[in-house]
């Protein structure tokens, strides 16, 4: 018997909706959130919207305050000096693991967006290289084969999208960003399990 198809629900696609904006800045770190505008531009009622961005709180994308809103969180230093090294270990046992786990054949396909990544980064093409970056590690994760694992890092990966321009705008961050990936890359391609996680 086959089951019907039910239609996602209405908060589940306006929480994607805000995401994307807040990914795109076009609702930036620190923003109050206009309840009543979004939701005339949206079509809604506030229920979908409010719920959606409840979503968004659990991920760490907005914050809601009190008497005062929701607004579009802003990661400090100290976040990232906390947030950075967890997720060094996670993606390090992701790659550990995908070398372990992937065929030639599966890292081959790899090929192609390493190519494009390394295009971005001489070009400082930082968008384009932010979304190739991102295609990367999602493809290392499911190399991975860890749904657990792949479930931490892409919530921290969520929260850390809010500082990704901070990080690649930075003088020569993007070289070297690129450089860690190809040699990660490297690591997977000889099944260096131990080199993969370390790099």
């Amino acid at each position: 018997m086959t089951l019907p198809i039910v239609r996602q629900a209405l908060y589940l696609e306006v929480a994607d909706r805000l995401r994307g904006m807040i990914h795109a800045r076009s609702l930036r770190n620190g923003e109050w959130i206009d309840e009543l505008r979004l939701a005339g531009e949206m079509g809604i009622s506030r229920t979908p919207l409010r719920e959606a961005l409840k979503v968004l709180a659990t991920e760490g994308l907005v914050r809601l305050e009190p008497r005062r809103g929701c607004f579009v969180n802003e990661l400090s230093a100290q976040d990232l000096e906390d947030i950075f090294p967890l997720m060094a270990m996670l993606e390090g046992r992701c790659a550990f693991e995908a070398a372990r786990k992937a065929t030639d054949a599966q890292l081959a396909e790899l090929e192609p967006l390493h190519a494009a990544l390394a295009g971005h980064a001489k070009a400082g093409r930082i968008d384009a290289y932010y979304k190739t970056n991102y295609l990367i590690h999602e493809a290392v994760q499911a190399l991975a084969g860890n749904q657990w694992l792949s479930d931490m890092v892409g919530n921290l990966r969520k929260v850390l999208s809010l500082s990704r321009h901070r990080s690649l705008s930075r003088p020569g961050r993007i070289d070297q960003s690129c450089a860690e990936h190809l040699a990660i890359f490297e690591a997977l391609k000889a099944h260096d399990s131990d080199a993969a996680q370390a790099l």
